[in-house]
């Protein structure tokens, strides 16, 4: 069966796991970039995320190398962990009849298993900066024989404090190497990597879509951080929900937020990147036969996920760039039906929504959520709604023997159904309504993107605790006296915590410690995982403060 793969030049084996996956025409950036990428050239492709791009690098990558040769031909670097696995898994699927050996290397598993996948010999690692630097010091990742170099998502690895890194890696690798870098955006930092890196690349940008779809009613209510969890499940009250896909950073916090909503009596699930496929296959199947209609998901692993009917989608976290709002709103409102779309929004976050509201040329409307006294007229409202369907069925004869019964002793009828009425209202609806703090507005709402960490004389006091709501302190065990500087500091917690450098807040750099400001609701992923940071060589302990 012929499809429009075979005019891109690929190999048989390459269309054949294409078709077998469903595809038959190619994106437009996959038309645009495979067909250069195919030529030999270096190239710059500028695409919003869901646009197709993995497979436009991935192609042309497992028809430019050797499979079996022994040292790796080709490299991807990422900056999630999550991405460096759903590019793997796709590199797999499109090579399985090339036989090819796919390794996913990322920060959280042990070295020993991919130490040794290495020494076997793999054909193509896909990986985060700091996990491939820490492979290339100990002498376990040989990068001298890649014929072939992805950086995915340049401008997320830049915001991450990753460039540092991904120089280094690209010190190891040839000069001749093909090199293929995809963005969102293309920041002067990121133009400054190319010119040094790669050989006259071919930029190929491809228009966004549609910033909005038409039938989507945007809105945002603001909100303590604190209070995200207790604004959502109001929400989730009132709203007419068929399917909700509620969007959280991190993989962490997709599993955190799914299991507090189903404790608090709203079912959830999460789906996350470390999800095997079989997992996230039930999951999703969950999710379309409406066995649940809640779903906690990251940016990435809610890519191709293809569900028209979702009525509803949460932004519990706001995206790090306007590009991946676009993303998450165009999920809703699709084939023809309105879509809600809802943003939680902490004071520390409205420079977020004003650069969004700027990239789409949209406003994004502020509402007020529900009060307690609206979510109790609704629940009761759903109660004799409930109770007018079995009346109209006439199917409740055994409950009205007991109720006939109830009078016969002497209780008046309406009593009666008073108080049936009272245990099914407490049985239906013992969820408590979680109180909501009032919002202070202050010098955290003109939070600006640009906003720089600062550093501090000595001779000044600083507190333990940060002075911006929203924010907690971290102390780390260096200084001055290890020649610490603030880039050092973002570098260090964006590459290691895997957050954006923009989200981390006022910097003090002291004699021998330092003291940063990180968002609460990013401080658990700050502190999991190593007992301690690598900066300029030395382990560097971070704790609160």
């Amino acid at each position: 069966m012929s499809n429009d793969f075979d005019r891109l030049n690929l190999r048989a084996e390459l269309v054949q796991a294409v078709t077998g996956e469903g595809y038959t025409e190619p994106t437009p950036i996959q038309s645009a970039v495979i067909p250069v990428l195919l030529s030999g050239k270096d190239v710059i492709g500028q695409a919003q995320t869901g646009t197709g791009k993995t497979a436009a690098f991935s192609l042309p990558m497992l028809q430019t190398i050797e499979m079996g040769l022994g040292p790796v031909q080709g490299l991807i670097l990422a900056p999630t962990r999550e991405l460096a696995m759903q590019v793997s898994e796709a590199i797999y699927t499109y090579g399985k009849h090339l036989g090819v050996r796919v390794l996913a290397v990322y920060g959280g598993q042990p070295y020993a298993r991919q130490i040794s996948r290495l020494r076997k010999g793999v054909d193509i690692v896909v990986g985060t900066p700091g996990r491939l630097l820490d492979l290339i010091q100990r002498k376990s990742l040989d990068l001298s024989q890649v014929r072939m170099l992805v950086l995915d998502e340049a401008d997320e690895m830049l915001s991450m404090g990753f460039i540092e890194d991904i120089e280094t890696i690209l010190a190891e690798t040839p000069a001749d190497r093909q090199t293929a870098l995809f963005s969102a955006t293309v920041p002067p930092e990121i133009r400054r990597l190319a010119d040094g890196y790669m050989q006259k690349p071919q930029s190929v940008s491809i228009e966004r879509s549609q910033m909005t779809v038409a039938a989507v009613d945007q809105r945002h209510y603001l909100v303590n951080e604190s209070d995200k969890v207790a604004a959502l499940t109001r929400l989730l009250e009132v709203e007419d929900i068929t399917r909700a896909l509620i969007f959280a950073r991190t993989r962490v916090g997709t599993s955190q937020l799914a299991s507090e909503l189903s404790t608090l009596g709203y079912p959830a699930e999460p789906l996350h990147g470390d999800m095997g496929q079989d997992e996230r296959e039930q999951v999703l199947a969950r999710f379309r036969g409406q066995r649940v209609n809640v779903l906690v998901a990251t940016d990435v692993a809610a890519r191709g996920l293809d569900i028209d009917d979702i009525s509803h989608v949460f932004n519990f976290d706001l995206p790090p760039n306007p590009e991946i709002y676009v993303h998450r709103v165009g999920r809703t409102g699709r084939a023809g039906k309105t879509g809600v779309a809802v943003t939680l929004l902490a004071p520390a976050e409205i420079w977020r929504l004003r650069r969004i509201e700027g990239y789409t040329k949209q406003s994004i409307r502020k509402d007020a959520l529900p009060t307690v006294a609206e979510i109790e007229t609704r629940r009761e409202a759903l109660l004799l709604e409930k109770v007018g369907v079995w009346l109209n069925r006439d199917r409740a004869r055994r409950e009205r023997e007991l109720v006939e019964s109830l009078v016969a002793a002497g209780h008046d009828p309406l009593d009666v159904a008073a108080a049936a009425l009272k245990l099914a209202n407490a049985s239906e609806n013992g969820k408590p309504i979680a109180p909501i703090q009032e919002v202070r507005e202050g010098r955290s709402q003109g939070r600006s993107r640009d906003r720089k960490p600062v550093s501090r004389g000595r001779s000044q006091h600083f507190s333990t605790d940060s002075h911006e709501k929203g924010m907690v302190r971290l102390s780390l065990s260096a200084g001055r006296v290890q020649g610490l500087r603030p880039n050092d500091v973002v570098s260090a917690i964006a590459r290691h915590a895997q957050i954006p450098g923009r989200a981390i807040g006022a910097i003090h750099i002291r004699q021998e410690h330092t003291l940063v400001d990180v968002p609460e609701h990013l401080v658990s992923q700050v502190l999991e995982g190593p007992s301690s940071y690598r900066i300029h060589r030395s382990e560097v302990t971070v704790e609160r403060a």
